[in-house]
């Protein structure tokens, strides 16, 4: 369409040919394909001068048309891989999502007037592909896959109870004081009823806790918590405000816990939108600078940098 344009825009085999860097005869043949698939003559052919027929001048007008809107819309593309705009759709775990995800994404809209964020809130894992989602944030370990992850960082477990609930079961001294407490588990997770703790030369306990309410949702544990009913395990983040009032207590502090990873996951390495990829670098950012803190002191579960890209899975 766009050689037979220029032939009629130079009346010219010849000049159509060094326009589009081909021979004279690939220019005819483009003219021939295209007359053969119309069933229309397009050209009328004499020794010094080529001219559109009727039919012919009326397919030029609309090829003009549609090559201009096929322009506009590559610009378009192209802009759109280079200035962040437009609507990205953003899946995540609930708790996640509303107490940490959902203020970092006030902050990045701050700074990108031009992107729109669509946040689904979601602990089972959803399909990307199918559901249209330009970027998952996903807790734990993935298993291998097509699809590509980077690690953000990783989110601080925090063993704590209320004082309520101590001063009446007492306070555990070691890991393995867990195992006589009435624990709260996370029942999300593949291995929910095993907690890791490291003391200060690095050696693990794996401790297997008990407890007579288990969950999907971090809230509702925390929320048991707070309720004086047992020990929890949770993110760092989401308890940070309640052990800094002394709503909770952190239990085993001369321990480290076994972080859990935070990954974007996306379907495409390649073409990545401006969008989507000013989010991801702003979330790295944020989860490589930004200092944990616990009853007011520093603590020493920095989230960690990773810069490299790999295949995991976000199974449906």
């Amino acid at each position: 369409m766009a050689v037979f344009a220029k032939v009629v825009e130079a009346a010219s085999f010849a000049a159509a040919a060094r326009h589009f860097d081909m021979s004279p005869a690939m220019v005819s043949k483009h003219i021939q394909t295209l007359e053969a698939r119309l069933g229309a003559r397009l050209l009328n052919r004499t020794t010094r001068r080529v001219s559109p027929t009727e039919v012919g001048q009326d397919y030029y007008e609309r090829c003009l048309r549609i090559l201009a809107d096929l322009e506009r819309a590559e610009l378009a593309a192209g802009d759109l891989q280079s200035a962040p705009r437009g609507l990205l759709r953003v899946t995540a775990p609930v708790s996640f999502g509303a107490h940490v995800l959902a203020p970092l994404i006030a902050d990045y809209l701050k700074i990108y007037p031009e992107v729109s964020i669509d946040l689904s809130l979601d602990d089972p894992y959803v399909d990307l592909i199918e559901k249209r989602f330009d970027l998952a944030i996903r807790i734990g370990t993935l298993a291998d896959s097509s699809l590509i992850a980077r690690k953000l960082g990783a989110l601080g477990m925090v063993a704590c109870a209320s004082p309520a609930y101590l001063q009446s079961k007492g306070t555990p001294q070691t890991p393995h004081d867990l195992i006589e407490h009435n624990c709260l588990v996370y029942n999300f997770a593949s291995a929910h009823s095993t907690w890791h703790f490291f003391d200060g030369d690095g050696k693990e306990d794996v401790i297997r806790v008990s407890g007579r309410f288990m969950a999907s949702s971090p809230d509702a544990l925390r929320t048991l918590a707070l309720k004086d009913v047992g020990i929890v395990l949770a993110p760092d983040r989401l308890v940070e405000n309640d052990l800094a009032a002394g709503r909770l207590v952190h239990l085993l502090p001369e321990y480290q816990t076994q972080e859990t990873a935070v990954q974007a996951v996306y379907p495409h390495s390649q073409c990545l939108s401006a969008k989507t990829r000013t989010f991801i670098d702003f979330l790295t950012t944020h989860f490589t600078t930004a200092p944990r803190k616990h009853n007011g002191v520093d603590g020493s579960m920095r989230l960690q940098p990773v810069s490299t890209l790999r295949a995991v899975s976000d199974a449906a």
